[in-house]
């Protein structure tokens, strides 16, 4: 096959990203010093370990000949680009990124950004999510981001309150049953 019909994604698109929800436009990216953190170690990791490596092998593919039918090196040039892409993606979410500490409203019952929050729904479910930033949120493990319906309803309420939320088979009264923050370090 021609190498005109095979599509090469260009330097500036950023697939790494894709699965995460966009920043809302004018908003900052926020995040707790713990996701800040694991997204800098893998920024590290990408920089100090894995492009080095890869960069190895496609010298040392390189020195072998023929590129073109060279498996190491078309493989390591591929994943070379996937690294580098990686690594832009992290460096923009960075700069990006404003740290919050959620433990400032440490006693609080208001459901602010980093508060963990027990609430019962429509079906007599109780459920627990505690609301992260966008590159934090995990929800299998009750890690929901802060742009998220479920959290943008509960921002703001207080505990005991019953908040709305619309979703696509009607509207769901989530009743907060308790919110916590961690304790200051």
């Amino acid at each position: 096959m021609s190498k005109a019909f095979v599509k090469e994604s260009s330097d500036d698109e950023d697939d790494d990203g894709a699965g995460l929800p966009p920043i809302p436009a004018g908003a900052k990216n926020y995040i707790r010093l713990q996701g800040y953190q694991r997204i800098r170690e893998e920024l590290l990791q990408l920089i100090d370990v894995d492009r080095p490596e890869v960069v190895k092998i496609v010298h040392w593919a390189a020195s072998n000949g023929d590129r073109s039918e060279n498996g190491d090196y078309i493989y390591g040039k591929r994943r070379l680009r996937e690294i580098d892409r990686r690594i832009r993606f992290l460096t923009k979410r960075m700069d990006l990124a404003e740290v919050v500490d959620p433990s400032l409203h440490h006693g609080s019952d208001q459901i602010f950004f980093g508060a963990t929050v027990t609430y019962l729904n429509n079906a007599g479910q109780e459920l627990t999510v505690t609301i992260v930033g966008i590159d934090e949120l995990d929800p299998l493990h009750g890690q929901i981001s802060w742009v998220s319906p479920v959290a943008r309803a509960l921002t703001k309420a207080h505990e005991g309150d019953v908040v709305s939320l619309m979703t696509p088979s009607g509207i769901d009264e989530l009743e907060i049953i308790s919110v916590s923050y961690p304790a200051p370090a």
